[in-house]
């Protein structure tokens, strides 16, 4: 027989803190509800739990270690022996990790929605106010949602006796929704004809959804109970932003990027150009001898931190734009500059001409 240590994958001497986070991931893993379609994950299931319910009481476990498996042949008969009747730490352990108690009726929520909703990328940056339509489940407005047509009875369900849901013989499974009334714990003997039974209809609803300032490209938005209906509740309505690229901005953080393309003039003497940013254009000043490359900083010009905490800066490269095209005249003007200048103007040439002679 397997060593209950080796079932859980832990040493002998395992803290009682490495044993439940050894059993919370196996337990994830094999529970019977998260493998409908293999049918060996509850024996699995049912082999870590037993060991669990062992080497988690210092009783049993220090038996366990003096004994062995001989003290467990008999279930009920050896000391310290596993009552698969009896979870004892396990259920505490699968309340944490599937939410309610164990083996109780699960609240069942309506199906949540999603939805997919494109904003600007100025809008992104500085916050906007979007009214979106959403095709949605409600509860059918002839039937109130029964499913049962008006001035007609339901019948409690023969199948769970009107609970809503059965509890499986496997003792290791937690119940289920009733497969005769599907949670209802009532049977609809005249079905509603606007609905035809179900209880829902679908209805195109207006929402306004609130993007607050600097959200980021594939954040989501949640918006409780707006999702489908369902017997203990609506579902919730997940809205994923999708920021449209801009085609002059990028995004770094709360910083705003931008290339801005100057002339050879402007970038050698130094010019005043008109940047564009978030708030419309602005004043910018390029010092004189300003080199391809170079990164002039907006201050506050950039995206609103989230939650408001100040602003980012609007980063501005310069791009120096070389003409593709010369007249005669321009043509002959920039070799005399060219002649005129000489080397000493050029000192970044230089210096890469000085490196070069070392290298070779």
């Amino acid at each position: 027989m397997e060593d209950y240590y080796d079932r859980l994958g832990v040493s002998r001497d395992a803290t009682p803190d490495e044993l439940k986070k050894a059993y919370r991931s196996l337990a994830r893993q094999h529970h019977p509800d998260r493998n409908p379609d293999d049918p060996e994950a509850e024996e699995r299931f049912k082999l870590i739990s037993e060991a669990y319910s062992v080497l988690s009481d210092d009783d049993k476990r220090r038996h366990y270690d003096r004994v062995g498996h001989q003290a467990y042949s008999d279930p009920r008969g050896g000391p310290g022996g596993f009552d698969p009747n009896d979870f004892g730490n396990v259920s505490d352990i699968l309340e944490g990790i599937f939410g309610g108690a164990f083996g109780r009726r699960r609240r069942r929520r309506g199906q949540d929605l999603t939805y997919g909703l494109e904003v600007d990328f100025i809008d992104a940056a500085k916050g906007v106010d979007k009214a979106i339509e959403i095709e949605r489940p409600v509860d059918c407005e002839t039937c109130v949602g029964s499913g049962a047509k008006p001035g007609t009875e339901l019948k409690e369900c023969n199948t769970c006796r009107g609970q809503g849901y059965i509890r499986p013989q496997m003792i290791f499974m937690g119940a289920r929704p009733c497969p005769g009334c599907g949670g209802r714990g009532k049977r609809i003997l005249t079905p509603c004809e606007s609905c035809e039974g179900t209880g829902a209809t679908t209805r195109v609803e207006q929402l306004t959804v609130k993007i607050p300032p600097g959200v980021r490209h594939g954040a989501v938005r949640s918006v409780r109970g707006a999702g489908a209906r369902g017997p203990d509740g609506n579902g919730d309505l997940h809205i994923q932003v999708q920021v449209l690229e801009h085609p002059l901005f990028t995004r770094d953080g709360p910083d705003i990027l931008c290339e801005v393309p100057v002339s050879f003039p402007q970038a050698a003497l130094g010019a005043t150009i008109e940047v564009p940013t978030l708030d419309g254009r602005v004043s910018m000043k390029v010092p004189a001898g300003t080199q391809p490359g170079k990164v002039l900083r907006l201050r506050g010009k950039g995206i609103a931190a989230y939650g408001g905490a100040g602003k980012g800066d609007q980063l501005v490269m310069i791009m120096v734009e070389v003409p593709d095209r010369l007249t005669r005249k321009q043509r002959k003007l920039v070799e005399e500059l060219a002649v005129e200048m000489g080397a000493d103007s050029l000192p970044q040439q230089a210096n890469f001409l000085d490196k070069l002679k070392k290298l070779f």
